[in-house]
């Protein structure tokens, strides 16, 4: 006769535990509340290339000009009171060098262009930088960047470094490394106090460091506070809402006892993961919610396993004590729940020491979830449910 686990014994012992975890999380919360990110501050989000000048433009005509770049051309159209529209394209297959470019664009009106890279770097190569205006201007030059395919990649250390007079940034690397692309997260003296950074200061700094003309702004965007805000708030819906859909496929799925202790148990890993980031100070951002959200769904999963072998034993051994139905389930899952636990576990690991510091808190974050995930499926869930059966069966 196989030997049944006595699961049931460490229920009490597992929910004073709970419990402990539980408070010092809500506490937490309300006595220091999160570290949060610049996710949820108002502030500057600036998506950056380093690439190289490749010319400049000026505008000294009649009407207003504006220029626009896509992969395959440069347009620049002339338009404004008293001037006929005029749209001037340059494809690349027609131009295919900077070189036949540039003297392409100085043969419309008006237009003056400064080389400050090779005239044979292909067109294709070629950025529009968002830090400006596209319209062209006579004592303001537009500037075109180019980035060559083997381009060597900018280590994110680099970047950080040299915002680091700025104060608090964060900075996140955005494609493949040869991309060079980053986005970067600071506070905004427009948006909250004094001591925020304008965004050419942000650009500056760079320039500073990888030298003047080789950062191309790719997007430019300010988060107000209200905004801010609103997003905070959202979060908190968006988990609510959450257990709400996992509540209701639960219910249908079993019974609504067995949906009630599922979600209560998966609530009860979504409050250790906060306990932990308030505790630690780590930074609150999406990662962090991605990572609370990640481990509902993990959680749920094993924990309807077990309790799907719950509902198959009491269906063939209807006056077995539920105690034992209860050991049985979960010693029969075990090898599963621990498996999974294990190998979820050695990849977060190898996230935490050997990743990039973007996915870094993100793997703790998930690692956390990853242990509360797999304690509550074996030791809070299964003893909800067997609270919320009704008295006749558990006697």
């Amino acid at each position: 006769m196989k030997r049944t686990i006595p699961f049931s014994r460490y229920f009490i012992p597992a929910a004073v535990f709970s419990l402990i975890l539980i408070v010092l999380g809500i506490v937490g919360y309300f006595a220091i509340g999160f570290n949060l990110g610049v996710d949820f501050q108002a502030g500057l989000i600036q998506e950056i290339q380093f690439a190289s000048t490749a010319f400049r433009l000026t505008y000294n005509g009649p009407g207003n000009a504006s220029i626009s770049l896509s992969r395959n051309a440069l347009e620049i159209v002339i338009s404004g009171a008293g001037v006929e529209e005029q749209t001037h394209s340059f494809t690349f297959a027609s131009y295919p060098s900077q070189g036949d470019l540039v003297r392409g664009l100085r043969g419309v009106e008006g237009i003056s262009v400064s080389e400050a890279a090779s005239s044979t770097i292909q067109s294709v190569w070629l950025i529009q930088s968002a830090q400006s205006s596209p319209r062209l201007e006579a004592d303001r030059p537009f500037t075109i960047h180019y980035l060559p395919p083997n381009a060597a990649p900018v280590r994110i250390e680099d970047v950080r470094a040299s915002l680091l007079p700025l104060g608090s940034v964060s900075v996140q690397v955005l494609g493949a490394p040869e991309e060079r692309r980053f986005m970067i997260r600071m506070e905004d003296s427009e948006l909250s106090d004094s001591r925020g950074v304008p965004a050419e200061k942000i650009i500056a700094a760079l320039e500073n460091s990888f030298g003047k003309g080789e950062v191309s702004v790719l997007r430019s965007d300010y988060v107000g506070s209200r905004f801010s805000k609103n997003l905070t708030d959202q979060v908190g819906v968006l988990v609510v809402l959450t257990l709400l859909l996992i509540l209701a496929y639960a219910s249908i799925r079993f019974k609504p006892q067995y949906a009630m202790g599922a979600v209560i148990g998966i609530t009860h890993d979504a409050i250790i993961i906060v306990a932990f980031v308030v505790w630690s100070r780590m930074e609150f951002n999406t990662s962090t919610i991605a990572a609370i959200l990640t481990t509902l769904g993990y959680s749920i999963n094993n924990t309807i396993v077990i309790f799907d072998r719950i509902r198959e034993h009491l269906n063939n051994r209807r006056k077995e004590d539920l105690k034992i139905v209860i050991n049985n389930s979960i010693k029969e899952t075990l090898a599963r729940s621990v498996n999974m636990a294990l190998v979820v576990g050695f990849v977060l690991a190898s996230l935490i020491f050997f990743g990039g510091e973007t996915t870094r808190y993100f793997a703790i974050a998930l690692f956390i979830g990853n242990l509360a995930g797999f304690y509550s499926s074996l030791l809070v869930a299964s003893p909800l449910w067997y609270d919320l059966k009704p008295q006749e069966r558990r006697d």
